[in-house]
C-alpha cells in the first residue's frame, strides 16, 4: 500500500495526463510544432513542479508524524529532530521550559509543534531544486542527501538525475515568473517531465520508508 502522499502524487499527475489528452484532441498526434497549444504544456510543467514539491512536503510530514507515532525512547531520534527541540528550548526564555521534555514528554512537546514545524519547512523550500529537497528530508527528519538514490537506470547517473530536476524547476522559474521561457516548451518534455517526476517521488519515497524504518523498526508503509 503505498503512503498517502504517494497517493496524492498519482491523482495529482492524473490532471497532466488530461492535458496531454487535450492537446492531442486539438493538435493531433502528427509531427510538428502547434504553437497555438504551448500553453497547455507550460501549464503542464508549472503544475508538475507545484505536484512535486507538494509531494516532498506530504512525505516529509507524514514520515515524523510515523516516527512520534512509534517510537518509544527519545534515545533513537534522529539528530536533526533533537535539534529542532533544542533550539525551540532554548528560545523559551522561561527556566522551567526544559521540563516541558522531561519524563518522556518529548513526544508530545514535539507533536504540539508539528503545525509550526510544517509551516518552517513549507517556506524553506521555495523552489523544489535538488539542494533544497536535500534540506528539506535532513531538517524534518533526519535523512541525509535523499538525492544520492536518484537513480534507477545505466543512462541516467545521480549527477545527471539532480541536473534534470533543477533545468525543470528553473524552466517553471521562467514561465512563472516572465510568462515566457527562452524557448519554446513542447509537448514532448511535459511527458519527459512527468515520467521523470513519478520515478523520482518513487525513489525518494522508499529512502525515506527504509530511514523510518530504521529509525522506528517499523515502515511507513509495506
Amino acid at each position: 500500500m503505498p503512503s498517502k502522499a504517494r497517493k496524492a502524487l498519482s491523482d495529482n499527475l492524473s490532471d497532466i495526463d488530461k492535458l496531454l489528452e487535450l492537446h492531442t484532441s486539438e493538435g493531433g498526434g502528427g509531427r510538428g510544432r502547434r504553437y497555438d497549444l504551448e500553453v497547455l504544456n507550460k501549464s503542464a510543467i508549472v503544475l508538475i513542479c507545484s505536484y512535486w514539491e507538494a509531494y516532498c512536503e506530504d512525505i516529509a510530514e507524514e514520515a515524523l508524524e510515523h516516527i512520534l507515532n512509534h517510537l518509544t525512547s527519545s534515545d533513537s531520534l534522529p539528530l536533526e529532530i533533537k535539534k529542532i527541540i533544542s533550539k525551540e528550548l532554548k528560545k523559551d526564555n522561561n527556566e522551567l521550559s526544559v521540563w516541558e521534555v522531561a519524563d518522556g514528554k518529548w513526544k508530545q512537546y514535539l507533536a504540539a509543534r508539528l503545525e509550526t514545524l510544517k509551516e518552517e519547512r513549507n517556506r524553506r523550500l521555495n523552489t523544489p531544486k535538488t539542494s533544497n529537497i536535500d534540506d528539506l528530508f535532513e531538517k524534518s527528519i533526519g535523512l541525509k542527501n535523499v538525492s544520492s538514490k536518484w537513480r534507477w537506470s545505466k543512462r541516467l547517473t545521480v549527477q545527471g538525475a539532480r541536473d534534470k530536476l533543477d533545468k525543470f524547476i528553473e524552466l517553471r522559474g521562467e514561465i512563472a515568473h516572465r510568462g515566457k521561457p527562452a524557448n519554446s516548451v513542447k509537448k514532448v518534455q511535459v511527458t519527459d517531465f512527468r515520467q521523470f517526476i513519478e520515478k523520482l517521488a518513487a525513489k525518494t519515497g522508499g529512502s525515506v520508508n527504509s530511514h523510518v524504518k530504521s529509525v522506528t523498526g517499523t515502515p511507513l508503509w509495506q
